[in-house]
């Protein structure tokens, strides 16, 4: 199977500096009016650099110089123009507060803006994409791939501004004042700018193996942590010190690799300013003693070379993160611009009731339900009736899960499915959901293909017990109305009786109101199953999905809750997934699945008469009995 395209995406945009910046600055279109107010200030503070720089010309020779050697000089106007410049450096230093607090807000809302875009994208993936990503390296993605790009915008991007502006004043001002000793300046400024250029080209791609090593890091470390108690029990650690060492070796190498570069342009910059500075300090010196420039003149030309030498050894400090803010756009930006789970289905599941004829649509809440078709209106009345025809699946190439599986289940059947791990019990009920699609073959539910039900209508209409339970941080009751959030609290409570988990329920702290955090760790694991079927059960669909939905609750619990469940499943389509053979006796199909293929299929007697792998599994689960 061909790489992801998300990953592509990611990779085709890493040399793409312009465009990525670019993107950036999009998201700034909602300040719109705050920008203006930060341009105006940043003109403002630029303005006043250039100005005090020029103060000095006209101070020495027009104020000091004609002073000296005076017995009782009359120094009011060097002490108003003093003041002037006071008043004018005074306005720089408010104009930059101004523009620093405002960059503040503005780069905390475009994060805010990009990480709720992401949040919002994420939401629209496939399940493919959450399978080939670790939990820690989605997480990286908001925090530190989202956070790195603040000191881009709230540092880089005004002092860019700034420079700009500060250089094209000051070039002005020393071409005014000498224009062969601003050639000489303008050299040296040029190779500062190409040694700036061709090290930046060397340190960025260690930028981003940088945050790539470091989303890895957070993606192992998050799996250890979780599997905590397998680390200790199978005495992994030494094994998963190793493993870390070796992404932790990884990062550092990145790290110091970057930083070399990154760390030694300023420098290189700084000697090369001051180079520049002595240069026209000594030529200066020389036209002054000629004539040809005044002392003032001079000492505000020596003040201009550092001004334009000083901005760009700024932004040789900030250039390393800078490189880390473009390399954690482009990993974010390549998750927001990869395609999303792919949903065609225009039919659509509504509320129906019974008209003087067929059956009409309502707004009503009827508990009766059909498929829309928005081409023609047509109504088919949703019964519960799934097919599976020929299907073959894999999940990677070369590596069929389903081999030309056909199966049906009629309304109100409880179709059972029993095999080895890894025969593809737990895939037909990722078909069914549509989690992934089916390469050959189709899938039906009421004579309808699936592809042509909108997903949110079709997983609507299925209620899934996995085997692996996830509760959300919030109160019990919160969790059980997660299966229908328009349920009141009647509804939950009864669900949570029939379920049976309404007496343990009652046992805790704060009942329905108890918080569970870290995804229920304060409740048993037979008690977070409970909730789940809970959940399942307030959804009331007409069909159930069932993937080991008892395989962590105990034998005397499982017998209690068979009632409530034989309750639940009544006159509904339920497809089960169990290893304990006792669990499926009553079914009204067991299919027993091997490698992928339909090796048996019939009811228990049938299949015990066949003495076939059912058989010999059954037998094997009673001797264990």
């Amino acid at each position: 199977m061909s790489e992801p395209r998300y990953r592509q995406i990611r990779r085709s945009r890493a040399d793409n500096i312009p465009a990525t910046v670019a993107r950036i600055f999009s998201y700034l279109s909602s300040f719109r009016w705050q920008l203006i107010l930060v341009f105006v200030c940043i003109i403002v503070e630029a303005l006043t650099n250039v100005a005090s720089s020029a103060f000095f010309a006209p101070l020495i020779d027009d104020y000091i110089l004609p002073l000296v050697g005076k017995s009782n000089p009359d120094m009011t106007k060097f002490i108003y123009r003093l003041i002037f410049m006071a008043a004018v450096y005074l306005l720089g230093i408010t104009v930059g507060y101004v523009y620093r607090k405002l960059m503040s807000i503005i780069s905390t809302g475009t994060l805010y803006n990009i990480r709720k875009q992401l949040f919002e994208h994420m939401q629209e993936m496939s399940v493919q994409f959450y399978d080939t990503h670790t939990h820690g390296e989605l997480m990286n993605f908001y925090t530190s791939d989202v956070d790195i790009i603040r000191p881009l915008i709230a540092d880089s991007f005004p002092q860019a501004i700034n420079t700009l502006i500060s250089l094209s004043g000051s070039m002005f001002m020393m071409l005014t004042l000498s224009p062969k000793l601003t050639l000489v300046a303008v050299a040296l400024l040029i190779l500062v700018v190409l040694v700036s250029v061709l090290v930046g080209k060397k340190s960025r791609s260690y930028f981003v193996k940088v945050q790539k090593t470091v989303s890895d890091i957070n993606g192992y470390v998050e799996e250890m942590f979780l599997g905590s108690k397998e680390v200790k029990a199978f005495c992994y650690e030494d094994e998963s010190v190793r493993k870390f060492q070796k992404y932790n070796d990884e990062c550092m190498h990145a790290s110091i690799m970057s930083n070399v570069f990154a760390q030694s342009l300023m420098p290189i910059n700084v000697n090369l300013s001051y180079i520049s500075y002595a240069a026209v300090a000594v030529l200066g010196a020389r036209m002054c003693i000629a004539g040809e420039i005044s002392l003032g003149s001079i000492a505000s030309f020596l003040l201009y070379t550092r001004q334009i030498a000083g901005p760009i050894s700024g932004l040789s400090q900030q250039f390393n993160g800078m490189m880390m803010s473009i390399a954690g756009a482009e990993r974010v930006f390549g998750i927001i611009d990869s395609p999303t789970e792919v949903d065609e289905g225009k039919i659509v599941l509504v509320n129906v009731k019974e008209g003087e004829g067929p059956l009409v649509e309502t707004s009503e809440k009827t508990e009766r339900y059909a498929w829309k078709n928005p081409e023609d209106g047509s109504l088919t009345e949703l019964k519960g009736d799934i097919r599976l025809k020929n299907v073959t699946f894999a999940y990677e190439e070369g590596k069929t899960v389903l081999n030309d599986v056909s199966l049906y289940a009629k309304p109100g059947q409880k179709i059972a499915l029993v095999g080895s791990t890894g025969a593809g019990k737990t895939t037909i009920t990722n078909l069914i959901n549509r989690f992934y699609d089916v390469q050959e073959g189709c899938i039906t539910y009421d004579g309808i293909d699936i592809k042509d039900i909108a997903k949110s209508s079709l997983r609507k209409s299925l209620g899934v017990v996995l085997q692996d339970t996830n509760l959300f941080s919030g109160t019990v009751m919160d969790n059980i109305r997660y299966g229908n959030l328009d349920a009141t609290d009647e509804e939950c409570i009864a669900a949570a009786k029939l379920a049976n988990a309404d007496s343990f329920i009652s046992r805790l702290p704060d009942g329905y109101n108890t918080m569970l955090i870290s995804n229920g760790t304060n409740l048993s694991q037979g008690q977070r199953q409970l909730l789940n079927i809970a959940r399942a059960t307030v959804a009331d669909p007409p069909v159930l999905i069932l993937d080991e939905a008892t395989s962590s609750i105990d034998t005397h619990t499982e017998k209690i809750i068979e009632k409530g469940m034989d309750k639940l499943m009544q006159g509904r389509t339920v497809f089960v997934i169990a290893h304990r053979l006792s669990t499926v006796r009553n079914a009204n199909a067991i299919i027993v699945l091997e490698h992928g293929s339909i090796i048996e299929r019939g009811n228990h007697e049938e299949l015990l008469a066949q003495k076939g792998r059912y058989y010999r599994l059954y037998k094997g689960t009673a001797e264990l009995d």
